[in-house]
């Protein structure tokens, strides 16, 4: 006889709980209508479900979104960068301290490169009806973030040839927990035809109805909870092969119902974070002004404030960082990451002269400054003006009606074309497309586990 097995999963819920009390209703659901029907169901998370933009995520550390996976009886989940990269070396160590399922990764390593106490490489699971399923589990290289925080993350290709050998001979079926990203999870599908299913994030993908690629399944549900991803195979469980696969996607806006509990329980975890981190870190006796498109103070404490931890010669930051001004006052843990939630890093990098003067004439164009980014860590509106300390720009409206930037001083000289400067900035800048003049520099040193927001405490604190 035929059997069906559902598998749900979610990915990069990026802490945006708001769809959270709906998925919770939705799951639960499911879970009670299948196991009406004897139907065996499976529940997956691929990672990014923290993200420390949320106030609950920043001060519980990340664990409420560890316990919100235990409320709905998870039975499998990997990291993605979020988890890895953002939280400091003991917090991701205790994370998933009180987790009931299993962390599945088999490519993050200690500096000793023994394998973390709290991952597995791979879980097993049983069915009852004798057949056997391989979870498999990676999460994206960025190898020198993890060097920073004091772990080692190896190649993720690597890892998955050493993870399919061992299992492949003792599984059914095999399905890889990938937050690789949707380019990395078609290279796999190609290079591992073992691997049965592949469940994708990072690159917040939809496959609507899943995509089949060299006889392997893939599958995505976007970001933020929007999609609820499902894939349901019917397997003969005599000769232990899938007999037909199907994924679709559930969209969460369509869900009228929502778990009270799961509601009340976010609602009471909100009033306990916002008591945790109302913690005063500093008092300041005037306000500090804001405004996106022209210089203002608050810009220029946060790029002095780079310059001063980095100990760069010259600093750059965009004011979309910062998302309100701040008013005289004591300053709170709170008040910090509403005004500037990014789970973003000081950095400097070594740029040219040429090369450096091209990136703050880029950074003076309209469409940089009103640019509504999404990703690379930013959790802000808009991009807003470049606020320099050590530089100074001379710009000049032209025929275009536009303003360009027609000269560039460095401590009151000229920019010198061919001198390198050290330049503190943010580790946004050095991940993707925005600037590759400083994505493409070849020497760059990253400041770890400090956000953004802890540089302003330490900047507000030393104030007189």
């Amino acid at each position: 006889m035929l059997e069906t097995i559902h598998l749900y999963h979610t990915n990069d819920l990026h802490s945006h709980f708001e769809n959270w009390p709906k998925i919770a209703h939705f799951l639960n659901k499911k879970r009670d209508i299948h196991k009406q029907n004897n139907e065996t169901m499976l529940l997956f998370d691929i990672g990014d479900h923290a993200d420390r933009f949320h106030p609950i995520t920043e001060a519980t550390h990340g664990k409420a979104n560890v316990e919100l996976l235990n409320r709905l009886h998870y039975d499998a989940a990997t990291i993605g960068n979020n988890e890895g990269i953002t939280f400091a070396h003991d917090d991701l160590d205790t994370l998933y301290d009180h987790a009931t399922f299993p962390i599945v990764l088999s490519n993050l390593y200690t500096e000793l490169g023994e394998r973390p106490s709290w991952v597995v490489p791979y879980q097993m699971m049983n069915l009852e009806n004798g057949m056997s399923i391989a979870v498999l589990g990676v999460t994206v290289f960025y190898e020198k973030f993890y060097e920073l925080l004091g772990w080692q993350i190896k190649d993720p290709f690597q890892s998955l040839l050493e993870t399919v050998n061992q299992v492949k001979d003792q599984a059914d079926l095999i399905i890889l927990l990938s937050h690789l990203g949707i380019t990395d999870d078609e290279i796999i599908a190609k290079e591992f035809p073992e691997i049965d299913i592949i469940i994708g994030g990072h690159t917040h993908h939809v496959l609507q109805k899943g995509k089949e690629m060299n006889g392997t399944l893939l599958a995505g549900a976007g970001k933020y909870g929007q999609y609820i991803g499902h894939i349901s195979f019917t397997i003969n469980p005599h000769k232990k092969e899938i007999v037909q696969r199907e994924a679709e996607v559930y969209p969460m806006e369509e869900e009228v119902e929502y778990c009270e509990e799961t509601a009340s329980w976010l609602n009471k975890e909100m009033v306990k974070s916002e008591s945790t981190l109302s913690e005063v870190v500093a008092v300041i006796d005037k306000d500090l002004p804001l405004d996106w498109f022209r210089e203002s103070p608050f810009p220029q404490l946060l790029v002095q404030a780079l310059l001063d931890w980095c100990d760069g010669e010259v600093a750059m930051v965009n004011s979309g960082m910062l998302l309100e001004p701040l008013l005289k006052g004591p300053i709170t843990k709170k008040d910090l990451h509403r005004i500037c939630p990014h789970p973003i890093n000081p950095c400097k990098v070594y740029l040219k002269g040429d090369v450096l003067k091209e990136v703050i004439v880029q950074a003076r164009e309209e469409k940089m400054e009103h640019l509504q980014l999404k990703g690379l860590g930013f959790r802000g509106k808009v991009m807003g003006r470049m606020v320099y300390e050590g530089i100074d720009i001379q710009t000049d409206t032209l025929e275009d009606g536009k303003q360009h930037v027609t000269e560039v001083l460095v401590h009151g000289e000229p920019i010198n074309p061919e001198k390198t400067y050290a330049v503190a900035t943010v580790d946004m800048f050095t991940l993707g497309p925005l600037y590759p003049a400083i994505s493409h520099a070849k020497e760059k040193i990253f400041y770890m586990p400090e956000l953004l927001r802890d540089l302003l405490a330490w900047q507000l604190a030393k104030k007189p």
